[in-house]
């Protein structure tokens, strides 16, 4: 019988890990992908207090070994269904195995939306990035676009016309879902142009990004910007289906918990960006980790 099983080892997960093994108890890991999150794929972080700048990686790194140092176990195997057994909880993963515990803590994230175009993958990180407010910073005095209609999108726009010379934002429609005020602001900037009705169609470059093919989706005229940064803020999608059984989910996938980071289940919690909040940043998902990782360990006592 396991302590507590946290499902991710993004941030989230992994703070709740140290936070568990700190208190005593037993924390395992189970991890569909490799540990770290999205987080790893950030060339610099420079918003986490404390931390003047690290790259993704090594803060990753450090998480996982701060984690694994004090004992916690890393399982890479992804957990797809849990089932409340009152006294315990059974986790069953992908591979056919299951793991028993009297605490489970879902931290499995989200995953950004992505173009599904050539490149996109290999320029992540050279050019190509799913955070604003992570990366903008780099491409101070440099053009860039940003690609959605959303809140996600306007904000991010917003955000780089402070630093950028130039903010192109693509969208495929005329008209945007997200806030007017701010819309009207971003509209109002001068350094900021509209390339609505239009998707993007190909990502040019060749060690890095170095532009973007459009096309309008009306007139079918296609055309070239050049760019050195695009930020794609087209959602993002989390995995949490397997655990509708024990928790509630709102209609964009995203789990329902209450200030503690307790679900509908007594000893089943959440963390990070898998559940409904408003500021999906990294010093939200560790903080979340270690409400969860403690908030788990005193329901085991």
């Amino acid at each position: 019988m396991i302590d507590v099983i946290i499902i991710g080892a993004g941030p989230a997960g992994l703070a709740a890990a140290i936070y568990v093994e700190r208190s005593g108890k037993q924390a395992v890991l189970l991890e569909a992908g490799s540990f770290g999150g999205q987080i790893v794929n950030t060339l610099e972080i420079e918003n986490y207090p404390g931390i003047k700048k690290i790259s993704g990686f090594d803060f990753a790194m450090s998480l996982y070994e701060q984690a694994t140092g004090l004992g916690a176990e890393i399982k890479y195997e992804k957990a797809d269904k849990i089932e409340d057994k009152g006294e315990y909880k059974t986790v069953y993963t992908a591979s056919g195995a299951s793991y028993d515990a009297q605490a489970v803590i879902i931290a499995t994230g989200a995953k950004n939306r992505h173009l599904l175009l050539d490149k996109e993958e290999e320029f992540t990180g050279k050019g190509i990035s799913y955070c604003a407010t992570c990366d903008g910073a780099f491409f101070k005095g440099m053009d860039v676009a940003v690609n959605g209609g959303g809140n996600t999108a306007i904000e991010d726009a917003l955000f780089l016309s402070n630093y950028c010379s130039k903010v192109y934002v693509i969208h495929r429609r005329e008209e945007f879902r997200g806030d007017k005020a701010s819309l009207e602001l971003l509209k109002s900037k001068e350094n900021v142009s509209f390339v609505l009705n239009s998707n993007i169609i190909e990502i040019l470059g060749e060690d890095r990004l170095s532009g973007i093919r459009v096309k309008n989706n009306k007139t079918d005229e296609e055309k070239v910007i050049e760019i050195s940064g695009l930020f794609i803020a087209i959602g993002q999608e989390p995995d949490n289906k397997g655990f509708i059984n024990v928790a509630d989910i709102n209609e964009a996938g995203y789990i329902i918990a209450t200030e503690d980071l307790k679900t509908r289940t007594p000893g089943i919690f959440t963390a990070g960006d898998c559940r409904i909040k408003e500021v999906r940043q990294l010093a939200t998902a560790v903080s979340d980790g270690a409400v969860a990782g403690l908030k788990a360990c005193q329901f085991i006592k």
